[in-house]
């Protein structure tokens, strides 16, 4: 029999409880349901469903996946059923689990990112939203929510006066200085950040000289881009006081533990979902080893133990 004493993987991100740090990435479990058959959902840190706007969306045209050295392309267009029928049709199977449900949401102005937090705010089930400000604001010529600090300002602003509940901003990575967005939302009353949201990029088939993607450039995920997004939450860990969840190309438990000693609060699991729809479940089980290796009794005690010189280990 193994004498070892369970260590302790709960942690808090804002005023939000998890059991373990380890979050799907919205968009790649779909509303749970698609994996419930691999995945037991009560097992997850947190479950951030697939983007939801106010009214339903077809996405983009075909092809809309293009796999890439190291990773994938994504053009889906942020294809959704909408909050009436999310709420009518999806949530109700959330219900039946203890994990906390979050909603990422998205608009095309800030009309549109109220309306929907006040709808689900009313609604049981729900713990909180992911706000994906890497969307135009068609009110403002087209300019994405998240790459400017005022635009990603005011949004956040007029989602938090909306609601009470757990409010975490995704960060576009297609910015020049994340920390100034970061601290932005913060201001604004962002509870936590996530990041990073998907970098733009394309692919060519040499054959034909087209696009591979039908809307020519989509998101990259995957490997690829995880020392971009390692990057990103170290600074933006380093220069903002709220929480922050880290996202991107988190393949597996070694990947999740660099989010994690850096200081991120949490992780989320995208991309891998696809190659292995048991991978949040691994990532647990891998985490939860190497601290018992390690003879680390409660995993807060890793979090933000990033050494950055010799012998200053925590």
């Amino acid at each position: 029999m193994n004498d070892y004493k369970k260590p302790n993987l709960s942690v808090t991100v804002g005023n939000l409880s998890l059991k373990n740090p380890v979050m799907t990435a919205s968009g790649t479990f779909g509303y749970g349901e698609e994996y419930a058959d691999f995945v037991d959902i009560n097992k997850l840190g947190a479950i951030i469903v697939k983007g939801t706007s106010l009214k339903a969306r077809c996405g983009n045209p075909p092809p809309r996946i293009v796999e890439t050295p190291c990773g994938m392309l994504n053009s889906i267009g942020l294809q959704n059923v909408g909050v009436k029928a999310f709420i009518r049709e999806k949530l109700p199977f959330l219900r039946s689990f203890s994990t906390p449900v979050m909603v990422n949401i998205f608009g095309e102005t800030i009309d549109e990112y109220t309306t929907i937090a006040s709808e689900l705010g009313r609604i049981h089930g729900i713990s909180g939203f992911e706000l994906n400000i890497s969307c135009p604001n068609v009110g403002a010529g087209g300019i994405i929510f998240g790459v400017d600090p005022a635009s990603a300002y005011k949004v956040v602003e007029a989602v938090r006066k909306t609601t009470n509940l757990f409010l975490m901003v995704k960060l576009s990575p297609n910015v020049t200085d994340i920390v100034s967005i970061a601290q932005s939302v913060k201001k604004a009353g962002a509870d936590a950040i996530s990041l990073i949201n998907t970098i733009t990029g394309m692919a060519i088939d040499i054959e034909t000289r087209r696009p591979k993607l039908g809307n020519i450039t989509g998101g990259l995920s995957g490997p690829a881009i995880k020392p971009i997004a390692l990057r990103m939450v170290w600074e933006v860990v380093s220069h903002v006081s709220i929480p922050v969840v880290g996202v991107g190309g988190i393949m597996d438990w070694k990947d999740a533990l660099e989010f994690l000693i850096v200081g991120a609060r949490a992780i989320q699991v995208g991309t891998a979902n696809f190659i292995n729809p048991r991978a949040t479940l691994d990532i647990i089980d891998g985490i939860e080893k190497y601290l018992i290796d390690k003879g680390i009794e409660d995993i807060n005690n890793l979090i933000g133990s990033l050494a950055l010189s010799e012998g200053s280990l925590k």
